[in-house]
C-alpha cells in the first residue's frame, strides 16, 4: 500500500501509526482502539487501514521499532523517514534536536532552546513538542520542565504515558546521563472534590 495505517499491539497497549510511500507521518501512542483512528483520522485523513504485510519495508522496520523500544528493548528509531506536512521551519528544527536525544536521557526545554540558538524559546519549544504528529519517533516524552519536572504531554494518557515511557528507557542511561543527575518529577496530582 502507497498509504495507510495500521493498529499494532506493543506491551503499553495498543498503537497506532500511518504512512505515505515510505514515511511515517503520524503515531498514535497507546489508546483505545476509537481513540486511535481519531487520531489517525485527524492527522492522514482517508488513509485505509492495513494488516500486517501491509505497510512497505521501511514503515514496517518502523513498526517493529517501536514495538521493541516500548517492551524495553535498546532501539533506535533514528532512520526512519518522517513526512512532517505542513510543520513550520521552527517545528522542524525542534523535532530535528528531539530526535537526537537518546533513550535513557533527557533535556530540558530551555536546553532545546540553547541549542538550536534561541535562548528564551522554551516555551515555544513547549508549544512545538505539543504539536509533534509522530510521538516516539520524535522522542517529544525526552524533554522536560525545568528542575527535572515533566512538562506536559498531549498524547494519550499525558504525563503518566510520558512517565512510563521515561521509566522503560530509563534502563539505557548512561551513568552522567540527565537521568542520574535530574531527578524525574510527576506534577502534584489535583484532588477530585
Amino acid at each position: 500500500m502507497d498509504h495507510g495505517y495500521r493498529i499494532f499491539d506493543t506491551a503499553l497497549g495498543r498503537c497506532a501509526l500511518a504512512w505515505r510511500g515510505g514515511a511515517v507521518v503520524a503515531t498514535a501512542l497507546p489508546a483505545p482502539e476509537a481513540a486511535l483512528r481519531l487520531a489517525v483520522e485527524r492527522r492522514a485523513p482517508g488513509a485505509p487501514e492495513g494488516g500486517p504485510g501491509s505497510a512497505p519495508p521501511p514503515v514496517a522496520a518502523a513498526i517493529a521499532g517501536i514495538v521493541a523500544l516500548l517492551a524495553g528493548e535498546r532501539a533506535s528509531l533514528d532512520a526512519v523517514a518522517v513526512a512532517f506536512g505542513d510543520a513550520s521551519p521552527f517545528e522542524r528544527r525542534v523535532w530535528a534536536l528531539a530526535r537526537t536525544i537518546p533513550p535513557g536521557e533527557t533535556l530540558t526545554y530551555g536546553a532545546v532552546a540553547d541549542r538550536l540558538g534561541e535562548s528564551g524559546a522554551a516555551r515555544a519549544v513547549g508549544v512545538a513538542l505539543g504539536r509533534n504528529p509522530v510521538p516516539i519517533v520524535v522522542p517529544c516524552h525526552r524533554v522536560l520542565a525545568a528542575s527535572g519536572r515533566s512538562g506536559g504531554f498531549s498524547a494519550p494518557g499525558g504525563i503518566d504515558t510520558k512517565m512510563r515511557l521515561l521509566s522503560i528507557e530509563a534502563r539505557h542511561a548512561a551513568p552522567d546521563g540527565l537521568f542520574g543527575t535530574l531527578p524525574l518529577q510527576a506534577p502534584p496530582r489535583r484532588r477530585a472534590g
